[in-house]
């Protein structure tokens, strides 16, 4: 197979490959370097090398606020905006990787992020004493180890090499058939770096690829919804591949022992709050642990999806600063990482505060934050600490507790101590869905009820009293050792907007699963015979409605087998046929106007 052959359903791949830059467009929306400019201030030093058209004010606006955030040295941290111009059409490869991929990997439809490596150095030669300058990656992914590892490997190209040094100097620029050498400039090798992302294979989940880079290739697999362990890995790319791969181990996985190293006691409650999607700020002192912190605590609830919105890193320019600092109203349901002092005042009447001190990792066991009353939260010089009055469901793992710091006192790896975190959340999580997972199962219409001479049944309604009363002998107590109120925490996620997320895209799941079957029975059934006494209005009735679901299961790319597809459009010819001559040109006419249409 062609290592860049971007293999995919071929009515659709064939239609992405013809549009400009749609293998860069699979993986990120734009790349741009940003600099300071003592009289023009922040501007693009660089032309973003991809159409972002469909929301030029967004672009703007993240150059503007988030890309200088005064840290001296190298700073990497990513942020979360909202698109300015609504959300846009999900393009055909998007559905199909988002239908395949677990909902945390999944692409954003209405958001995108920033990836930002951030360099503020002193410098003399210039009139301000300082070179100021960021390489913005902005991604509609949430691959933050995968655009970190590219950022680092990028960023030197523009930050340790000056213009007339490039200009005279030599750049390795590596793709999958050739290495080629080349007096570059500034503006040569940002062209060159986004033509070879060009090259990339289109995204697909359940494939790992090699992705070469500016003389490296990562070696990345993005996961599958079918994953299952010991299954055969499938690659995207030759198996023979110069120079030797560089292994992510994961695209989106974060040192979770890093980011909750000082709240390690106070673990189920922070999995508590961002289960129920409460309001949180986390004040940390730089946008890295901002953003890594807000990112981890998203994480501790996968495989759930988490529906509330989140703002690794928040500042008082972003264009919701009003939304989500009025008072006149409750706090949003959203997870805020900020960094600016002001905000100690400004969110002094949110009711869950994290205030966080320097996370350098030292080898001795950190001091432990303590809880506060949020009425403390007053003065800027406020020290570090968990505000709230939020009193948990659950008891505290004790075990987990003791294991983490005695890791900490035998100098267990921060690979380790995070690989055990990420088991106990994940653990902890499916115990909790699992119950719900069980139940959702129970809504479902049995497969015998569908029939092709009918609508496909409904998925009964969700009943939160029916599901309460099988926790007695179903509920998580049968997989968790942990105690606690799990009925009181049932009924808090009940009211939060990641049980309205989960519960819709469970739903719409079963509804796609029911029209898939739906589908079957009709491919399987005799039609024709059931044609032969029937007037001609039914017939086209049928075939109308026969086209629709046919145009639905394309369109929405429900996972049909093609047979079955085939066959159905098969059957509709066949129908037609039976039909005079002049109602088979009216439905052709018909449908070759939905098709120019």
């Amino acid at each position: 197979m062609n290592a860049f052959d971007g293999s995919g359903s071929s009515g659709q791949g064939e239609a992405d490959g013809r549009r400009p830059w749609a293998r860069f467009s699979s993986w990120l929306e734009c790349v741009c370097v940003v600099a300071f400019d003592l009289e023009l201030g922040q501007a693009i030093e660089t032309p973003t090398q991809v159409n972002v058209s469909r929301s030029p004010r967004s672009l703007s606006h993240v150059i503007y606020v988030r890309v200088f955030p005064g840290c001296i040295g190298d700073t990497q941290f990513s942020f979360r905006m909202r698109q300015s111009v609504g959300r846009r059409h999900s393009r055909p490869r998007e559905v199909v990787y988002n239908r395949d991929a677990p909902a945390v990997l999944q692409s954003e439809t209405s958001h995108f992020y920033g990836y930002v490596y951030f360099r503020q150095i002193k410098d003399v030669s210039v009139k301000r004493g300082y070179f100021q300058k960021s390489l913005v990656l902005v991604s509609r992914l949430p691959f933050v180890q995968l655009f970190y590892s590219m950022l680092h490997i990028i960023a030197p190209e523009f930050f340790d090499k000056s213009e007339p040094c490039l200009e005279t100097g030599h750049v390795v620029v590596m793709s999958a058939m050739c290495v080629l050498r080349q007096s570059l400039t500034v503006v040569d090798v940002f062209h060159a770096v986004c033509n070879e992302i060009d090259q990339w294979p289109f995204l697909s989940a359940g494939l790992t690829f090699h992705l070469p880079l500016v003389g490296v290739v990562l070696q990345v697999r993005i996961p599958c919804q079918k994953d299952k362990a010991g299954s055969p890995v499938r690659a995207a790319v030759k198996e023979n591949v110069l120079p030797t791969p560089t292994l992510l181990p994961s695209v989106h996985e974060l040192d979770l022992f890093r980011c909750f190293q000082s709240v390690l006691i106070h673990l189920q409650m922070l999995w508590e709050l961002t289960l129920l999607g409460e309001p949180v700020v986390v004040m940390a002192p730089s946008p890295t642990v901002s953003s890594e912190t807000v990112l981890a605590l998203i994480s501790s609830i996968s495989p759930l999806k988490f529906f509330c919105d989140f703002r690794p890193y928040f500042t008082i320019h972003d264009c919701e600063f009003r939304e989500f600092t009025t008072r006149t109203q409750a706090p949003p349901n959203v997870i805020l990482g900020v960094t600016n002092p002001f905000f100690i005042k400004t969110f002094h009447s949110w009711p869950h505060v994290l205030r966080l001190g320097d996370t350098k990792m030292t080898g001795h066991v950190p001091k432990q934050l303590k809880v506060k009353k949020v009425s403390k939260l007053k003065t800027l010089d406020t020290k570090p600490g968990v505000f709230t009055a939020y009193k948990s469901f659950l008891l505290k793992d004790k075990v987990l507790i003791k294991r983490m710091l005695k890791g900490i006192q035998r100098r267990r790896p921060s690979e380790v101590q995070s690989a055990i975190l990420r088991r106990h959340f994940l653990e902890l999580t499916q115990s909790f869905i699992i119950p719900l997972e069980r139940y959702m199962a129970s809504l479902m219409p049995l497969q015998r009820s569908v029939t092709p001479w009918k609508t496909p049944p409904q998925v009964r309604p969700f009943n939160q009293d029916e599901f309460m009363s099988m926790l007695e002998h179903g509920g998580p107590q049968l997989t968790s050792a942990l105690r606690g109120d799990w009925t009181g925490l049932y009924r808090k996620f009940f009211k939060s907007p990641n049980f309205d997320g989960w519960y819709r895209q469970r739903h719409g799941e079963m509804t796609r699963k029911l029209e898939c079957l739906h589908l079957e029975v009709i491919c399987a059934a005799d039609l024709l015979a059931w044609t032969r006494d029937k007037s001609e209005v039914e017939i086209v009735d049928l075939v109308l409605k026969l086209r629709e679901k046919l145009m639905k299961a394309r369109s929405q790319q429900l996972q049909v087998r093609d047979d079955i597809l085939n066959t159905l459009d098969s059957l509709i010819t066949s129908i037609m046929q039976s039909l005079s001559k002049d109602l088979q040109h009216v439905l052709n006419a018909q449908q070759d106007a939905h098709h120019v249409g």
